[in-house]
């Protein structure tokens, strides 16, 4: 896809009126990976919980305590209206070693020429900057601090952010990665990645 074509979408994002990420086919696969995957999980934290509808689907299927966090507060909002426990947070920075069982992330990763920004909310839930990576890389290299042993993370990657780069770098952070659904689109192919830490 081409910086055009990222802008496109973040344009018709916008359109929709709203100041928060709504359920969308990357949030239905990012939800079913982890329900079919997780192993009787205590605590799930989703970062960048948006509406709060992914947290929502993971509290209703499993017997876990699910906490979203997001930056936007109309989305931390929104997330508790749908009864998710939701608090503000930049990425993990507010939360304590060691006490999450998984953590789900659907980040945003379209790649967004910095000339063409905008700074709003929607940007946020959807611009991985130039090369989509902006907010993946830092969480993938910090996301271990707040793992319980033996926990999973849940990444959903982009064929737009370089699959293998996100691949390389959660390698390089001590995970092993499994490649566990697949969704193809005629401009992305969607992967969920979940990440272990290396024993």
């Amino acid at each position: 896809m081409t910086n055009s074509e990222s802008q496109k979408r973040l344009a018709e994002r916008r359109g929709l009126e709203s100041d928060v990420y709504q359920p969308a086919e990357d949030s239905g696969l990012l939800a079913e990976a982890a329900i079919e995957s997780l192993s009787e999980p205590r605590v799930v934290l989703e970062v960048g919980t948006g509406s709060g509808w992914v947290a929502q689907q993971v509290g209703e299927h499993t017997d876990a305590r699910v906490i979203g966090s997001d930056l936007n507060p109309h989305a931390t909002h929104q997330a508790r209206d749908r009864g998710v426990e939701a608090v503000r947070a930049d990425l993990l920075d507010p939360f304590a070693d060691g006490v999450f069982d998984a953590v789900v992330f659907n980040p945003p990763y379209l790649p967004t020429d910095p000339e063409n920004e905008w700074g709003d909310w929607m940007e946020h839930a959807l611009s991985g900057g130039e090369d989509g990576r902006r907010l993946i890389v830092p969480f993938v290299e910090t996301v271990g601090r707040v793992l319980a042993p033996g926990g999973e993370v849940y990444l959903l990657v982009s064929s737009l952010t370089g699959y293998d780069t996100v691949v390389e770098v959660a390698e390089n952070a001590g995970f092993v990665v499994d490649d566990i659904a697949q969704e193809s689109y005629p401009y992305e192919v969607l992967s969920i990645l979940r990440l272990r830490a290396v024993i």
